[in-house]
């Protein structure tokens, strides 16, 4: 038995691990998403709506979907339920998880109750279901790495709801980007009829290192962002000077902004502006020895690292 620490291998390499002399079945169809949410890691009922928070759970799981070029199909839930919690604020919940179900075209849908001691938990699978006639291509340098929104906002949303209770309508994008996401809906039917073929898909939810760690790793090249092309909420640089926060670092390492990031053939670019116009260019993938890399206004290259990656293995 290994004496290893988690925080010394980091949550990236500890997986790889647990799978190792094993076939490696992950993803394997890539249309089945799952989640799990508990009070207090990822999510406060001080300040958090049920309802908002059943919503972006679904949200959370659809996304996966979305970025592996599914269309939702079902979804079972199973709530953790504790002792202080009373049947009229599930059903508040569970309402928020079938306003998203239908919203995203859920063919079914499954509940379970379970009791919790530790607060409330939210558990979701979700499974999509693949066009056969349209998938990923191969990546390759220069792909254009394009997001679908403002990163770190839902980090920075979270600070006012922690912080700055009196200022809820001065910032209200970002405490909305936190509470109850917006997701595109049919996004992979739409870049099917578009004739857009990405050539590879995340969901950002974890910071935007987190994903080109994964993007440098899944595709074998680089992956380059430059620090002005990347998307911000208009107040989001008022409230990083208020809070002490640099929302560059939001954006890399923040949590839950609930993004779709497609890298897509460079030739494809006039087609994808003209099809998604609230999408934003905010990088390439580069040759191998480029790494995972933010470029600054400067034009220097500083490596980017992420929480649950050991970097010295980078």
């Amino acid at each position: 038995m290994s004496n290893e620490s988690f925080s010394d291998m980091g949550r990236i390499a500890a997986i790889d691990k647990l799978f190792a002399g094993i076939e490696d079945k992950r993803n394997g169809s890539g249309a089945v998403a799952h989640r799990l949410l508990q009070e207090g890691p990822d999510f406060d009922l001080s300040y958090f709506p049920l309802k908002h928070l059943g919503y972006k759970a679904v949200v959370l799981v659809t996304g996966e979907l979305y970025s592996r070029l599914a269309e939702a199909a079902g979804l079972s839930v199973v709530l953790g339920v504790s002792s202080k919690l009373d049947y009229g604020q599930i059903e508040e919940l569970w309402t928020g998880v079938r306003v998203a179900a239908e919203e995203f075209g859920y063919k079914s849908l499954d509940l379970d109750l379970a009791p919790s001691i530790n607060g409330l938990t939210v558990s979701l699978c979700a499974t999509g279901e693949k066009n056969p006639s349209f998938g990923f291509s191969s990546p390759a340098s220069k792909d254009l790495i394009c997001v679908s929104g403002a990163l770190g906002s839902a980090f920075l949303g979270q600070q006012v709801l922690e912080n700055k209770a009196g200022e809820l309508e001065k910032y209200r994008m970002m405490v909305a980007d936190y509470l109850k996401p917006e997701l595109r809906e049919h996004t992979p039917s739409a870049l099917s009829a578009a004739g857009i073929t990405p050539t590879a898909g995340y969901f950002v939810t974890r910071g935007l290192a987190d994903t080109l760690l994964r993007l440098k790793t899944d595709t074998g090249l680089g992956a380059k962002v430059y620090a002005d092309k990347i998307p911000f909420e208009g107040n989001s640089f008022a409230l990083g000077r208020e809070l002490d926060i640099d929302p560059v670092s939001a954006a890399m390492n923040g949590g839950d902004d609930c993004r779709l990031l497609f890298t897509v053939p460079i030739l494809q670019m006039e087609l994808f502006r003209k099809e998604f116009p609230t999408y934003d260019i905010i990088g390439h993938l580069a040759l191998p020895e480029a790494g995972a890399c933010m470029v600054t206004p400067e034009g220097v290259e500083l490596a980017v690292s992420a929480q649950g990656w050991n970097t010295e293995d980078e």
